[in-house]
């Protein structure tokens, strides 16, 4: 069984920055692909980012293209989502993910953390 802890939310205004971090236990974290998605109220939950399990692919939504960067520390068992130039747009909960590839879908990932919320004023 794998758990993941989402950490580094807040409250910020739009330009800021924000770090999401993610902590996976288990031994089989390198072995798998990771991904961020969110979910606004009243939204469906989209995909933000995703990557290999070695970190040399990565994939992106066009919204935050040019603006997050998603990374991975397999010594840590822990996968970052750096945002840049935060909008009101990007409010949402954020959820960070395993699974065996990387997908566009949520239902392509296995496990899934409690989330952090992301609250952007303008």
């Amino acid at each position: 069984q794998v758990q993941l802890v989402e950490s580094g939310g807040g409250l910020v205004q739009a330009g800021d920055s924000l770090r999401l971090s993610c902590a996976a236990s288990g031994n089989t974290f390198r072995s798998y692909a990771m991904g961020w998605f969110r979910q606004a109220p009243g939204k469906e939950r989209e995909f933000v980012a995703a990557i290999n399990w070695s970190g040399g692919t990565t994939r992106y939504s066009d919204s935050v293209k040019g603006r997050f960067t998603i990374s991975r520390d397999n010594a840590k068992n822990t996968v970052y989502l750096q945002m840049n130039n935060l909008k009101p747009e990007d409010t949402a909960l954020y959820y960070c993910t395993l699974g065996p590839g990387i997908f566009l879908y949520s239902s392509g990932y296995r496990y899934w953390g409690q989330g952090t919320q992301v609250t952007v004023s303008s």
